[in-house]
């Protein structure tokens, strides 16, 4: 049973909850991400970086050991450092990580492939830095859970070396908005509405990239990919992504952690600080983090 905390926090997002096939104000929609914008916590310090180009916020803490590389949500059109500093701010703290926040284009300004590109642009220039491919996690929510399957699969197309493991959050994975869930718990997610889901994906892809495997990871060879993790809600319509990844990995012979969390909205990780549950999917994925990249130093 969740904490009430967690379903006072619920019932707020589900009555903000909007159900519409209308076209997005895509103002609107960036504003309201960014009015969740939060401070980093106590004991974590920021610093921009040029990670090649790409604008990134360099977060830590002074016992920081490894890097993990974030990419936020914001179904690939919103969303920012700033939106997301409270997730990250506390995944470095939980970590003991540093974190590597990343703002990478974002579409109709720049559709796909452009997010993918920062994506890489970003984990090279980590290289480049002298961080060890063993001692690096690429990890992202929603969009940016998707965001870094691609990463991982454009890695290891282009065959650079491959980090030490991935973490997706909630991940959306489908373009083409096929599984089950989008539609049995369509009801049920307090926070996206699949008639709103079309909407958002042509803003970012064409008709003819939904099946492009960057775009979609489910729709990819998932061979030759490092550990990974996928925590997701029981109650998201993203569920199905999460799920059929899982299984397709696990017949390509990767190493995979499905975890599906009971009554969990679609983030809840966001709200660390206001619920129990947050700070928990956090500490796990910090451990299975740590646990995979040997807690080695750079």
């Amino acid at each position: 049973m969740a904490s009430p905390e967690y379903h006072r926090i619920r019932d707020i997002i589900a009555s903000r909850r909007v159900s519409s096939d209308r076209p997005i104000n895509l103002e609107k929609f960036r504003a309201n991400m960014e009015i969740t914008a939060r401070d980093l916590p106590g004991g974590v310090s920021g610093t921009m970086v040029d990670a090649g180009g790409v604008p990134a916020e360099l977060q830590m803490t002074p016992d920081a050991e490894n890097l993990i590389i974030y990419f936020h949500g914001g179904g690939y059109i919103g969303g920012s450092i700033a939106s997301h500093r409270n997730l990250t701010g506390n995944l470095a703290l939980q970590s003991r990580s540093r974190v590597l926040s990343v703002e990478y284009r974002l579409a109709p300004e720049h559709p796909h492939p452009a997010a993918v590109e920062d994506a890489v642009t970003s984990y090279q220039w980590a290289l480049s830095e002298g961080y060890e491919p063993h001692n690096i996690a690429l990890a992202g929510d929603s969009a940016g859970g998707g965001l870094t399957a691609a990463c991982l699969l454009a890695l290891r197309n282009k065959q650079l070396p491959m980090p030490a493991t991935g973490v997706l959050i909630s991940p959306w994975l489908d373009m083409s908005l096929t599984g089950e869930t989008m539609v049995s718990n369509d009801e049920r997610d307090s926070s996206i509405s699949a008639m709103s889901m079309p909407r958002t994906r042509e803003l970012f892809v064409s008709e003819a990239q939904i099946k492009d495997p960057l775009a979609s990871p489910l729709e990819a060879d998932l061979e030759g990919l490092p550990p990974l993790l996928i925590q997701v809600g029981d109650e998201e319509i993203l569920l199905s992504d999460s799920e059929r990844f899982n299984k397709k990995a696990i017949q390509a012979g990767v190493e995979v952690e499905l975890r599906v969390w009971p009554e969990m909205f679609h983030v809840w990780h966001a709200c660390v600080g206001l619920f129990e549950e947050a700070k928990l999917a956090i500490d796990e994925m910090a451990q299975f983090i740590w646990k995979n990249t040997k807690g080695q130093s750079h």
